[in-house]
């Protein structure tokens, strides 16, 4: 490992600077309950509607040449998930009004807590501070805004907006000219093995810090991180480390 100095840091958000899981959970439980109102059918239906749409979220892949919005193809996951669930009549409009309480709720929930914009804060003191997040650019962007987390970063590169994502080294060296450090001189701070870890490691930065809020061990196969916190707050202690 290379004893040069730690110059930038660059960080992962969902799950890693915000709550993004736990935003959803909430956001997806006001959803249940409006189908609960509407539809009048047992919890067991409104859990296959909402798990569905979970599922559709998780394996969805956006073209933004294919002529559709982002908001637009999330709409239609939750029509079908309605759709496959249950066979009675509804109101033409509920699909949109549950996306769209799915997706407000989450952006009213998600949140820097205090202790992390403190944390960031005082980082900033030292090194240089990027924001690196995978993920479809309209919504990352709008969790940006609704957070409001500008003001703590040099720069932020949202995935989307490029031709590759974390793991790929192309978006690290973007990061890297950003910044006008090079690959030895940065850190990658992330919840995802697959993508934030990897990506890393692929890029040659100086170490990985794995976000592991209860996953257990890193599985065969993994990347496997430089270092392992529960939490970002524990992430001071890590640099310490890398002097």
């Amino acid at each position: 490992m290379d004893v040069g100095i730690v110059k930038a840091i660059l960080f992962d958000f969902d799950n890693t600077l915000i709550e993004t899981s736990r935003a959803g959970g909430i956001a997806i439980q006001k959803v249940g309950e409006l189908l609960k109102t509407v539809l009048r059918v047992d919890d067991g239906a409104i859990s296959s509607i909402c798990g569905k749409f979970r599922q559709k979220l998780l394996l969805e892949s956006f073209d933004s040449s294919g002529g559709r919005t982002i908001d637009e193809v999330r709409v239609n996951h939750m029509e079908e998930s309605i759709r496959e669930t249950v066979d009675s009549a509804y109101p033409p409009s509920l699909a949109s009004d549950c996306y769209y309480l799915w997706k407000t709720s989450r952006l009213q929930v998600i949140a820097l807590t205090p202790d992390v914009c403190c944390l960031l804060k005082d980082l900033r003191r030292r090194y240089k501070l990027l924001l690196l997040t995978n993920g479809e650019s309209q919504t990352q962007k709008e969790k940006v805004k609704a957070v409001g987390c500008e003001e703590y970063f040099d720069a932020i590169v949202v995935g989307g907006d490029y031709p590759e994502q974390k793991p790929f080294p192309s978006i690290f060296s973007l990061c890297f000219d950003l910044l006008k450090v090079e690959a030895q001189d940065c850190v990658m701070v992330g919840d995802s093995l697959d993508t934030d870890i990897q990506g890393g490691f692929n890029a040659g930065l100086r170490a990985t810090v794995w976000i592991n809020g209860g996953e257990g061990h890193v599985p065969e196969g993994s990347a496997k991180p430089d270092f392992t916190i529960p939490h970002v707050l524990e992430l001071p202690g890590v640099l310490e480390k890398l002097k």
